[in-house]
């Protein structure tokens, strides 16, 4: 008997030297400094080229938890084409980064929809959300809200570069009945896509301790300090009252693919992919490897001569996209 109590006594003690040997490690994890990169000129100097002297003002609608969420209306301004695209900005920015796209699109006669997605720009907590999830919730009622003045007419979501992994996220999801097609523009594909350059190009600085301590932490069904920033960007100096310069551990994980290749092999509505053939931040050329070797349907596109801002902002990229959302 005793020696079992001796056994059982023992198990108990290397049980809670093992926890706690893991609770300093996932500890100092967490700790770790996150490191802002040097700003990206390539990025900044692309977005400042930009005319927007016909840039609409912020509308808002209420999400489902009663936060006021921002976007931009670009009322078609020409002959109608029957149809309404969703324009979803990419990573650190806003509906500001575009607004070229959007323009583009109502010249070409469609009614357009740009929002400020949660925790960036006008919406919400800038750099972090409520919860894994609430990023899909926001846009579901961002539909709702259009679908008041467009009740029947098709919606193609379009996304750039996280906002392209985000739109493809969507596209899989269970709200993606709402769109009739899902249009990603140089689209950052996830951590494990043979699309990256490292640290994409320079653009970002993920904090690796952090993201793991957190991902492990989750995966215990402890989601604690998931408010924390977990990745930085490449902006310009003392420009944190227009970007996002960081993200959250939660944003990190929404504001892009679950997986590529799970998100390309559920989504059951046509999916296009648009990228500059000089894009800085990703591969361009292996997009089209990576994604026919999941969705053999996928039409890949490169436009030459355009990076990866300008795939959303040079006058031959917008019109390109304009006119295949406008005739397909």
């Amino acid at each position: 008997m005793w020696r079992s109590i001796k056994i059982a006594f023992r198990a108990v003690r290397w049980g809670l030297a093992v926890a706690g040997v893991l609770a300093l490690v996932l500890t100092a994890m967490i700790a770790t400094p996150l490191v802002r990169p040097p700003e990206l000129k390539s990025i900044s100097e692309t977005v400042g080229r930009v005319d927007r002297s016909t840039m609409p003002a912020l509308q808002r609608f209420s999400a489902r938890d009663g936060t006021e969420l921002a976007y931009r209306h670009y009322p078609a301004r020409a002959t109608p084409v029957g149809k309404v695209a969703i324009v979803v900005h990419g990573s650190s920015g806003s509906s500001v980064a575009v607004h070229a796209l959007a323009d583009a699109l109502a010249t070409r006669g469609i009614d357009t929809f740009a929002p400020d997605i949660r925790g960036h720009g006008g919406s919400g907590t800038r750099g972090d959300i409520g919860y894994l999830g609430q990023l899909e919730d926001d846009l579901g009622d961002l539909v709702a809200e259009v679908r008041k003045t467009a009740p029947a007419l098709p919606i193609v979501l379009l996304g750039h570069s996280a906002g392209g992994g985000f739109a493809l996220r969507a596209a899989s999801a269970p709200i993606q009945d709402l769109f009739a097609r899902t249009v990603l523009l140089s689209p950052y594909l996830g951590y494990d896509a043979p699309t990256n350059r490292e640290n994409s190009g320079g653009w970002a600085s993920p904090d690796i301790p952090r993201i793991l301590a957190l991902g492990v932490l989750g995966r215990l069904g402890l989601p604690c300090c998931e408010a924390l920033p977990a990745l930085a960007f490449a902006v310009r100096p003392n420009s944190e009252k227009y970007v996002a310069s960081t993200y959250s551990y939660r944003l990190l994980r929404n504001f892009a693919t679950r997986s590529y290749k799970s998100d390309l092999a559920a989504a059951k509505h046509p999916v296009t992919l648009i990228a500059g053939a000089d894009d800085e931040l990703m591969l361009a050329d292996k997009y089209a490897d990576a994604v026919h070797a999941v969705a053999p349907t996928v039409d890949v596109k490169l436009i030459a001569g355009v990076n990866h801002m300008e795939i959303v902002s040079a006058p031959q990229a917008v019109g390109a996209i304009a006119e295949d959302v406008a005739t397909r």
